[in-house]
């Protein structure tokens, strides 16, 4: 769902990082965070090409076969980088887990009683 809302901006994008952000293993927010955009003698550069249609399945199902390595926690963030070299999506994933101290020393203590 998450990428689905994400295509107009890939269509635009050759290059980023899709940043997913977990909470009690739901999606709590997402988005795309963008190269930044960059000015030569005063004069924005214009948008470049973006993702094809073919690399932004692609770049999807790799976000959907990755969650398989996320292993016992709930929170956290995902993070895709990607661009395209030579016509060719590259991608990678990086996952952080979070745990907040005061849910643990909570639980720690109602097994106590």
């Amino acid at each position: 769902m998450a990428f689905k809302k994400l295509l107009g901006e890939l269509d635009y994008l050759s290059s980023g990082t899709v940043f997913i952000q977990i909470r009690n293993n739901a999606i709590g927010k997402f988005g795309i965070r963008h190269n930044p955009i960059e000015s030569k003698d005063g004069a924005m550069n214009e948008p470049g090409k973006g993702l094809t249609g073919a690399q932004q399945s692609a770049f999807c199902t790799m976000a959907i076969q990755s969650l398989k390595m996320k292993k016992h926690w709930t929170h956290g963030e995902i993070y895709f980088d990607f661009t395209v070299r030579q016509n060719v999506l590259v991608a990678s994933v990086q996952f952080e887990s979070n745990y907040n101290m005061a849910n643990l020393v909570a639980e720690i203590n109602q097994h106590r009683i």
